[in-house]
């Protein structure tokens, strides 16, 4: 059983951390700030060109399955779903090497939970509710972490009560669509579903294999290249990218640990819809 531990902040350690972001993870707080700046104008509505509405999905909105998680409804929302967002993706993006996670958000992780939501709202529950916001992200991630502390501490405390771990995530995605106005919990559901899915390994198929991603690493030159990159190769490059010393040594070098808090964000919804994120 593990109990709740509430670490102490640091200004140094927060600045470590920041300055160590790697490339995807700071891809994706720039977009979202582009986004949200884009916002600000009134010419061309940012959110109901790329929210992700169930009826406008169609063979020239596809793109609406990729953007949605980048756009917000204002300051606030991207504001704190960036602050939640950045602990979660910066600690895949580690373990996982920026090649992988770019395929994998691009790919499976994002259109999946999407296309579960499109599914259940207009076949199920026949509505037609929009969404936005990096929440889908966040619950996916929370959802994948609570699998992984599930095997090693099955139950965490709280007072006299022990929890399932693995159970959190949907905790804070009820709390969250009672106590935030307009929050989906049915988008956040979706996120779940497909975090517990990918925690529990059965979406390791969708992954593109480590042997072309190392093959494109090399060709491109990536790790030389693009600064904060992550290499697919962990055991070669460190896990945060670092080269191997001159001394020759049949193991990896092992990058430097890093502490990842777990913050809370919300996503909204295009106008008039629900919001999703704690």
């Amino acid at each position: 059983m593990a109990y709740i531990s509430i670490p102490s902040f640091s200004p140094q350690r927060l600045r470590s951390f920041i300055l160590r972001l790697p490339l995807f993870t700071r891809a994706c707080i720039v977009i979202i700030t582009v986004f949200w700046i884009l916002e600000l104008q009134t010419v061309w509505s940012v959110e109901q060109w790329g929210s992700l509405t169930p009826k406008k999905i169609g063979l020239h909105s596809m793109y609406r399955l990729n953007t949605f998680p980048f756009i917000h409804l204002n300051f606030f929302h991207a504001f704190f779903d960036v602050l939640a967002l950045t602990p979660l993706l910066e600690r895949f993006e580690s373990e996982h090497g920026t090649l992988n996670t770019f395929a994998m958000f691009v790919g499976p992780l994002t259109t999946l939970p999407a296309a579960l939501y499109i599914f259940t709202e207009m076949l199920v529950l026949r509505q037609n509710t929009p969404i936005l916001g990096a929440s889908i992200w966040i619950f996916l991630l929370l959802s994948s972490e609570a699998i992984k502390a599930y095997r090693s501490n099955p139950y965490f405390i709280i007072i006299t009560y022990s929890i399932p771990t693995w159970i959190t995530p949907l905790v804070i995605a009820v709390v969250t669509s009672i106590l935030i106005p307009g929050a989906s919990l049915l988008g956040h559901l979706c996120a779940c579903a497909v975090g517990y899915a990918f925690g529990l390994g059965y979406l390791k198929i969708l992954a593109p294999p480590d042997k072309i991603l190392r093959w494109i690493e090399a060709k491109l030159n990536l790790l030389g290249r693009l600064p904060h990159y992550v290499s697919i190769d962990q055991k070669t490059y460190g896990r945060y990218g670092v080269l191997p010393s001159n001394v020759t040594s049949s193991s990896g070098v092992a990058g430097p640990p890093a502490d990842h808090a777990v913050a809370m964000g919300w996503l909204g919804t295009g106008g008039g819809g629900q919001r999703l994120g704690p």
